[in-house]
C-alpha cells in the first residue's frame, strides 16, 4: 500500500506543483498607495488599473474615473484599428506624405511631425495631422459605425471628422479607457488577428525579456490658448503572461504637469513590483511617444 501511494505522490506532483504555481502567477496584487505618486508630482488627476487574471480594480480618485473628456491623442488607438480594419491603412507601414499646404506647419508643432509618416510613425510621434488625413478617409458613416461597436465612451463623433477627438463631442472616462483596452486586448470587438496584432505592435513603449509595456499619450487642450488642459496616458502591462490594464489623466496646469504621467505609472508598477525604478534604453522615437510633453 505504501508502495502504491509513493508512486501515486510522484507522479502527481508536478501536477501539484504547477497547480501552486499557477495560483501563485495570479495571486491578488497588493494594495499600493497610488494617490502618494500624484502627491510627489503634485498633479491632481486619476489612476484606474485592471488586473486582467483577476478582474480586481485598484482606483485613485474614484470619482474622477469616471467622468469623460476629450481623449485626444489616445484615440489614435482605435483610429488605427479602424484603419487598419476598414484597408483605409494597408499596415503599420502605410505612409503618408506630409501636405504643408493643407497643414501647414503650428508653432507649438513638434519637428518629427512636419514630415512624411506611416501609421506606425505617426502614432509613436503622435502626429495628429496623419490622423486626422486618416479619420477623413475612413468618413463619418464607418467612423460613427466602429465607435458604436466599440462603445467608445459618448459614441458621438460630432464636431468634424477631423476634429471630434481633438476639439469636438467625443468624451471618455478613464474607467471606459481600461474597458475599452481589455476588450481591444482580448478581441472582443471581432476584429481581424492581424488588424489587432499590428496595433499592438505600435503600441509598444518598452520592452525587456521580463515584460512589455504598451500605451498612448494624449493631451487635450495643447496648443489651444485659454483651453482646459488634460494630459492622459492609457495602456497596458504585459508581464509573464499576464496582462495589467491602466489609465490615468492628469490636470496640466504647468508644463511639467505632462510629464507626470510616466512618473506615476512606472511608480505605481514599481509598488507593485511589477517594474524595475530604471526604464530600459528606447529608441528615440520611443522615448518621444512615451516621455514627450507634446503628446497631444
Amino acid at each position: 500500500m505504501n508502495s502504491k501511494f509513493r508512486r501515486f505522490a510522484k507522479a502527481a506532483l508536478p501536477l501539484l506543483m504547477t497547480l501552486l504555481a499557477s495560483a501563485g502567477a495570479h495571486a491578488e496584487l497588493p494594495q499600493v498607495d497610488i494617490g502618494a505618486k500624484f502627491r510627489e508630482e503634485q498633479v491632481e488627476g486619476t489612476f484606474v488599473l485592471l488586473d486582467g487574471q483577476t478582474g480586481a480594480f485598484q482606483r485613485y480618485n474614484a470619482a474622477r474615473a469616471d467622468k469623460r473628456y476629450l481623449p485626444a491623442s489616445t484615440y489614435k488607438i482605435p483610429n488605427s484599428l479602424i484603419a487598419l480594419e476598414t484597408g483605409v491603412a494597408k499596415d503599420k507601414d502605410f505612409e503618408i506624405a506630409w501636405d504643408s499646404k493643407r497643414n501647414p506647419r503650428q508653432p507649438w508643432w513638434p519637428a518629427a511631425w512636419a514630415q512624411n509618416h506611416t501609421l506606425e510613425t505617426a502614432l509613436q510621434n503622435s502626429a495628429v495631422w496623419y490622423y486626422q488625413e486618416v479619420a477623413r478617409r475612413i468618413g463619418a458613416e464607418r467612423m460613427q459605425a466602429y465607435v458604436d461597436r466599440f462603445n467608445y465612451g459618448n459614441r458621438d463623433i460630432s464636431g468634424g471628422i477631423d476634429q471630434f477627438w481633438l476639439t469636438g463631442a467625443l468624451r471618455i472616462s478613464a474607467n471606459e479607457q481600461v474597458e475599452f483596452l481589455r476588450r481591444f486586448y482580448v478581441n472582443q470587438f471581432g476584429l481581424s488577428e492581424r488588424t489587432v496584432k499590428m496595433t499592438k505592435d505600435i503600441l509598444v513603449l518598452e520592452q525587456t525579456p521580463d515584460y512589455r509595456l504598451s500605451g498612448k499619450t494624449g493631451w487635450a487642450g495643447f496648443g489651444e490658448p485659454g483651453a482646459t488642459q488634460t494630459a492622459w496616458l492609457v495602456g497596458y502591462l504585459e508581464r509573464q503572461g499576464d496582462v495589467f490594464y491602466f489609465a490615468l489623466n492628469v490636470d496640466v496646469k504647468k508644463s511639467q504637469d505632462a510629464a507626470a504621467r510616466m512618473k506615476i505609472v512606472r511608480g505605481v508598477f514599481g509598488d507593485l513590483g511589477l517594474l524595475s525604478s530604471a526604464p530600459p534604453a528606447l529608441s528615440p522615437q520611443r522615448a518621444q511617444s512615451a516621455n514627450s510633453g507634446q503628446s497631444r
